[in-house]
């Protein structure tokens, strides 16, 4: 067996019946794997070492019912410890423990307990007393289970009050967020409610427009059309100008027509014609008229300056 982990095929031979005695080995460390290919070894000593800790998976020697650990360097044991059910006797003498995992309080088949010399924390030490004989011993495993087990009940009252209040919590939580989503979907139903109204306004604002635009379009549309029905009257005034273009052109005809005559019967042989004579008498007659008309204007200019 080496000092470092106490290895090898000579543990068998430290086997005796169910003993097996590792004390005085110089061990830093615990053989777990090879304890425990030796289920039959119910008693192990393990004292006058150099341990400081045990391996998580020592725990796992549930066959243990003996166990001597006095006068090594151990500060604390396993978490899992309450897992060696079986273990009635257990040596902790001359160690540096304060504390003893809640775990302890498992160890239900626990008869004898010895924690002398070692730094325990001051209400472990008077629980657990002094183990001066068989008696004291087996009071120290009875008070140390009942006070380990009162921890481990408060502890767990704590760990019910702490998931209560947790729990607590969680519903209120749950309830702010309802009450959160419950407002979201209000302010939503809100927002989208506003929505619908502003578009509704919109649409309203828009076929009011349309209306204003067609009602626009269609005054325009009467006052284009009367001045187009006033403006048809027209027509006749240019009718009338062509006609009176038409007697004019026929009277300046005849005008010229009776110079003409006028020429030819002043001018040439025609005069002595009878027509020609007519036309010179009455040609005399109406001069003879515009002269007296001249000089009756003349006159009555003169009584007028008078």
């Amino acid at each position: 067996m080496s000092r470092g982990g106490g290895k090898g095929p000579s543990l068998k031979d430290k086997l005796d019946g169910n003993e097996l005695d590792l004390s005085l080995c110089d061990l830093n460390e615990v053989p777990v794997r090879e304890l425990a290919a030796l289920p039959k070894a119910t008693i192990l000593d393990l004292s006058c070492n150099n341990l400081i800790s045990l391996p998580s998976d020592f725990c796992s020697l549930m066959h243990l019912v003996k166990l001597d650990l006095s006068k090594n360097r151990l500060q604390q044991l396993p978490l899992d410890f309450g897992r060696l059910v079986n273990l009635q006797h257990l040596d902790l003498l001359n160690n540096r423990l304060v504390t003893l995992p809640v775990s302890f309080a498992q160890l239900k088949n626990l008869k004898w307990l010895d924690l002398k010399d070692n730094p325990l924390d001051p209400v472990l030490a008077k629980v657990a007393g002094d183990c001066l004989d068989e008696k004291q011993c087996k009071q120290a495993a009875i008070k140390v289970l009942q006070h380990m087990k009162a921890i481990q009940s408060e502890q767990d009252r704590q760990r019910q009050r702490k998931l209560q209040a947790e729990r607590e919590m969680e519903k209120k939580r749950e309830a702010e967020q309802r009450a959160k989503e419950a407002q979201e979907r209000e302010l939503r139903k809100r927002e989208k409610a506003e929505e619908k109204e502003r578009r509704r306004r919109e649409y309203d604002a828009q076929k009011a427009a349309k209306q204003e635009v067609e009602k626009k379009t269609k005054k325009e549309n009467v006052q284009t059309r009367k001045p187009a029905s006033s403006s048809r009257p027209p027509p006749p005034p240019r009718h009338k100008h062509s006609w009176s273009r038409s007697v004019l052109r026929v009277l300046l005809f005849v005008l010229l027509c009776v110079l003409c005559t006028l020429a030819a019967c002043k001018l040439t042989e025609l005069r002595h014609q009878p027509l020609c004579v007519s036309v010179n008498t009455l040609y005399e007659d109406v001069l003879a008229a515009l002269q007296n008309h001249k000089t009756l204007q003349n006159l009555l200019q003169q009584n007028s300056q008078q």
